[in-house]
């Protein structure tokens, strides 16, 4: 799998509108590598990239059912809500940062170098601390919270803002971003629903998303 972020000189207004003309200029790709653990049901998962100078923007657009979200604060369990979620690599074999937003805008974000599990997490990671992750902009079009469930189909965006002083902070200057090749893999979930269910873009071998050999191609227009 390969994706390209193209660079704007226009950056978009954190408004999570994915019709925005700011957007134009993006590739659009889709999460759509179901796990079998999953459930019937399969949302329609869209996202798309840009960069400045000063980091990542990125949003997703979900055509959902089944959605709830009842987590509302940093490093809350987002993945159990109605989730989608962004792994990079900067760097090859510097470890990788997985940023998770569920569809209220809560977010967690970890810096991980060794994703064997262990108790409390990964054998080697890194929480990002508030003051760290919290620089991470987040806009859903949805309330923080969504309880009980809403069965009936919609349609919901999340936009984020991750700048690059996030990631220096653990792999050092990243420098000249134009024509770098990072990795890294878009995922979709939602554990603690009446329809749970797993996707990637970058297929995952096994039912898990922390697997770098499954990253795909991430480069920098």
């Amino acid at each position: 799998m390969n994706y390209i972020i193209r660079n704007t000189t226009v950056s978009p207004q954190l408004s999570a509108e994915w019709n925005s003309p700011a957007w134009v200029c993006a590739e659009t790709t889709e999460v759509s590598s179901f796990r079998p653990e999953s459930s019937v049901h399969r949302p329609q998962t869209l996202v798309r990239l840009l960069h400045d100078n000063d980091g990542l923007h990125g949003i997703f657009k979900v055509r959902d059912q089944f959605v709830r979200c009842i987590r509302t604060n940093y490093f809350d369990e987002v993945w159990k809500d109605s989730c989608v979620e962004l792994f990079l690599e900067p760097k090859e074999g510097r470890g990788y940062f997985n940023f998770e937003f569920n569809c209220g805008g809560a977010h967690l974000c970890c810096y991980i170098t060794d994703p064997e599990r262990a108790p409390g997490g990964f054998k080697e990671f890194i929480k990002l601390p508030a003051e760290i992750g919290q620089t991470i902009q987040v806009r859903s079009s949805l309330p923080k919270t969504v309880e009980p469930e809403i069965k009936e189909p919609l349609e919901w965006t999340l936009q984020f803002f991750i700048p690059f002083a996030v990631m220096e902070q653990f792999v050092g200057d990243i420098g000249e971003k134009n024509g770098q090749l990072w990795r890294g893999n878009f995922f979709k979930c939602a554990e603690e629903l009446s329809h749970p269910h797993w996707a990637s873009w970058s297929p995952v071998d096994e039912f898990n998303f922390h697997l770098p050999r499954c990253f795909g191609s991430i480069q920098f227009d």
